[in-house]
């Protein structure tokens, strides 16, 4: 857990202790992470293409006795749910990509197997990565508050750590959620609109 608490993350990403699930395994703890909100000039101007927030939850699952089906000791339980612009969404490519980004971020080959090594070989620091990612399009009618359009991205993931050193996952896990949430690259400033004036 305090491996998890080294980890070096983005200022736009606040990161902190939650409640985890029980009965999933001896011993559980999990943190929440969410991108700061980016602050708008008039907050009484409602979008009409909702865009830019962005959570999560990382859950480590700690079993001293193993689970077959986790190949290993520790497990980590991700989910991300983000909005992203319509454009994004209308794109077929969207979950290809979304779960691109985590396999890249945790060091994953694309190509991997899904067949895990025994314990003990030399492994790379994941192994039984798998998850699935969600595009959806919600659409608000009537006298309900909120954009007309809201376009959301979710991703459910799970991974053996092959390491008691955690860090690098949550830095992997913070990646993929800047990415959803379309925060420009890290040491990259986003430039504002132009005034054509």
């Amino acid at each position: 857990m305090a491996s998890l608490h080294d980890a070096s993350v983005r200022r736009e990403i606040e990161v902190g202790s939650i409640r985890p699930p029980q009965r999933l395994a001896p011993y559980s703890y999990a943190l929440g992470v969410e991108v700061s909100p980016p602050e708008i000039a008039d907050p009484a101007l409602v979008p009409a293409d909702s865009a830019g927030s962005a959570f999560g939850r990382l859950v480590l699952l700690y079993d001293p006795a193993g689970q077959d089906a986790w190949n290993g000791t520790f497990r980590l339980v991700a989910y991300i749910q983000a909005e992203v612009e319509a454009a994004l969404a209308a794109d077929p490519l969207l979950p290809h990509v979304a779960w691109t980004w985590l396999a890249e971020a945790l060091g994953v080959p694309e190509n991997a197997t899904e067949s895990a090594p025994p314990l003990g070989s030399d492994v790379p620091a994941v192994r039984a990565l798998g998850g699935t990612v969600t595009s959806t399009t919600s659409v608000r009618y009537g006298d309900i508050a909120g954009p007309p359009q809201a376009h959301q991205l979710e991703l459910r993931a799970s991974w053996t750590a092959t390491s008691e050193d955690l860090s690098s996952h949550l830095e992997g896990f913070c990646e993929v959620l800047a990415s959803a949430a379309g925060l420009p690259p890290a040491g990259v400033t986003a430039l504002g609109p132009v005034d054509p004036a």
